[in-house]
C-alpha cells in the first residue's frame, strides 16, 4: 500500500496563512484607528515578534518528543507543573477569545440590521450566540468543521480584496489626517497597539501541527511557518492601512463594523451589507470551530490527568458535552462580568485578557526551547542562533504583556495563580496515576531511549513498560 501524498512547502505555507487569517482581523481597523495610522509601527513590532515566535515554535515541534503541544514543550524545563499551567492558561485564553469573537459578530449584526442595542442587550446577544454555537457542536465536529472551513472565506475574501483592489479608493489626504490624531510619540505609538495586533496572530503556534504531513519537515516546516506568518502580516498591515485611507479616522474609530463601512464607501451600502453578512457568518463559523476546539483541549488534558475528570467525559460521538456545558457556564459568566456601555471597550477588555493568558504558554515554551536543544544535542552554534530567536520572541511577549494594560495584567495574573490552586487537586490525581503505573513490572532502561530518543533532563523516565 502506497503512502499518502504529503504536502509541499508551498501548500503548507498557504495553509498556515489561511489558518491565521480568521476572525481576529474583523475589528482591527477600528481599534487601530483609535491610535491612528501611526499604529503601523505596532504592526512592524508585532510582525517581527510573531516571526520570532513562529520560528521558535517550528523548532519546538521538530525537537519535542512529548505529546500535548505547548504543554509538552514546557514540561522539558518546568516539569509536570509547567505542562499543566501551560495547558490551563492556553485553555483560559481560548475561552476568553470565544467571548471576544462572539462580541465581534454582535457588533457587525447591529450595523447589518440597523439596530442599536444597549449594554445588557449586547451582553445577552453575545451569550446567546455562545449558547447557539455550543449546542450546535453536540453532534460532533465533522459538520461544524466543514462549516468553519467554508465560512472563513467570508473574512479572507474581503480582506484580500481590499488589500489589492482597495488602493483605487485610497486617499492620501484622508490617511494623512488620521496619521497621529492624538499626537503620540513614536515610542508610544509603537507600543500602543501591540496587544491588539498580536490578537490577530494568536494561533500561530498551531501552524506546527502538520509536521508529519509535509515533505522534508526539518527544512520545510520552519519555511512554511515563517512564510505563512509573513504572508498574514503583509495582508494585515496592508488591509488596515488601506482602510485608514478610505474612511475618515473619527468615523472609522467609532465603527463596530469597519470592513462593511469601508466597502460601503467604496461601492454602496448594499455591498457593505453583503460584506458584513459574510463576516458575521465567518465569525459564527469560527466560533463553532473554537467551541469544539476548546472542549477538546480540556478533554485531552483531562485524559492525561492534568485537568479534572469531568472534562474527559464524552458521548458516543466523542463529544465532551459535560465539559462543553461547564465551559459555556464560564463563558456566560464572563459575558455578564465584562458588560460595558461601549461594545468596543468590552471587546478591548476581553482581547487584552486573552492576550495576557495566551502569552504565559508562549513564554514558557520559549524558555523550554533551550532545554530541548540541549537534550537533543543540537550543535552549539545552531543552538545559539535558535536561542537568540527565542529570546527575541520572549522579549516581544513581555512587551505585549506590558502593552495589555494594568487591568488585563492583574486579572490575567489572578487567573494564572488560581490555576496553581486548582493544580493542588489535579496533582493528587497525577500521583494516583503514577502509583498505578508503578505497579506495572518495569526494568531500568526505557525502550524509547534504547531506540535513540533523547532523555529529558527533568522528570527522568528510566522505566521500560512491560510488553506482552
Amino acid at each position: 500500500m502506497s503512502e499518502p501524498k504529503k504536502m509541499s512547502v508551498g501548500q503548507l505555507t498557504m495553509l498556515t496563512a489561511v489558518n491565521m487569517l480568521g476572525s481576529g482581523i474583523v475589528m482591527l481597523p477600528s481599534k487601530l484607528a483609535e491610535v491612528g495610522a501611526i499604529s503601523i509601527l505596532s504592526w512592524l513590532v508585532t510582525a517581527t515578534g510573531s516571526l520570532a515566535l513562529a520560528y521558535a515554535f517550528a523548532r519546538c515541534g521538530m525537537l519535542s518528543r512529548k505529546t500535548g503541544g505547548m504543554g509538552g514543550y514546557a514540561e522539558y524545563t518546568f516539569g509536570k507543573g509547567g505542562n499543566y499551567i501551560t495547558n490551563y492558561t492556553y485553555g483560559v485564553s481560548l475561552l476568553i477569545a470565544n467571548v471576544a469573537i462572539s462580541i465581534t459578530a454582535v457588533g457587525y449584526i447591529q450595523v447589518l440590521l440597523g439596530v442599536e442595542l444597549n449594554s445588557l442587550q449586547v451582553g445577552l446577544a453575545t451569550i446567546g450566540l455562545l449558547w447557539l454555537t455550543t449546542f450546535a457542536n453536540f453532534g460532533g465536529a465533522r459538520i461544524t468543521g466543514k462549516i468553519g472551513a467554508l465560512t472563513v472565506w467570508g473574512v479572507i475574501a474581503p480582506v484580500v480584496f481590499i488589500s489589492t483592489v482597495g488602493w483605487f479608493w485610497f486617499d492620501k489626504s484622508v490617511y494623512a489626517a488620521g496619521w497621529n490624531p492624538h499626537d503620540k510619540t513614536l515610542f508610544e505609538a509603537a507600543g500602543a497597539s501591540v496587544a491588539i495586533t498580536l490578537w490577530a496572530f494568536l494561533g500561530l503556534e498551531s501552524a506546527c501541527a502538520n509536521t508529519d504531513a509535509v515533505e522534508n519537515p526539518e527544512r520545510n516546516v520552519p519555511i512554511a511557518v515563517l512564510g505563512g506568518t509573513l504572508g498574514a502580516a503583509v495582508i494585515y498591515i496592508v488591509s488596515t492601512n488601506v482602510i485608514a485611507g478610505i474612511v475618515d479616522n473619527p468615523e472609522l474609530a467609532s465603527s463596530t463594523a469597519p470592513f462593511g463601512l469601508a466597502f460601503a464607501k467604496m461601492f454602496n451600502p448594499m455591498v457593505g451589507n453583503v460584506v458584513m453578512g459574510l463576516m458575521v457568518l465567518a465569525c459564527v463559523g469560527s466560533l463553532l470551530g473554537w467551541q469544539f476546539t476548546i472542549a477538546q483541549v480540556f478533554k485531552s488534558s483531562a485524559d492525561t490527568g492534568y485537568f479534572m475528570p469531568i472534562f474527559a467525559k464524552a458521548n458516543k460521538a466523542g463529544t465532551p458535552i459535560v465539559g462543553m456545558l461547564v465551559l459555556l457556564a464560564a463563558q456566560t459568566a464572563l459575558g455578564f462580568l465584562t458588560i460595558s456601555p461601549d461594545l468596543s471597550k468590552q471587546f478591548d477588555t476581553l482581547v487584552n485578557l486573552a492576550v495576557v493568558t495566551n502569552l504565559v504558554p508562549y513564554i514558557l515554551s520559549m524558555a523550554a526551547l533551550m532545554t530541548m536543544q540541549k537534550v537533543s544535542n543540537v550543535p552549539p552554534r545552531q543552538a545559539l542562533m535558535t536561542n537568540i530567536v527565542a529570546w527575541t520572541a520572549a522579549a516581544y511577549s513581555y512587551l505585549a504583556l506590558y502593552s495589555s494594560g494594568e487591568q488585563a495584567l492583574m486579572l490575567g495574573g489572578v487567573a494564572t495563580i488560581f490555576g496553581y490552586t486548582l493544580f493542588g487537586f489535579v496533582n493528587n490525581r497525577l500521583i494516583r496515576l503514577e502509583a498505578l503505573n508503578n505497579s506495572v513490572p518495569t526494568q531500568t532502561v526505557s525502550a524509547r531511549h534504547l531506540e535513540g530518543e533523547p532523555v529529558p533532563v527533568n522528570n527522568l523516565d528510566l522505566r521500560l513498560e512491560a510488553r506482552p
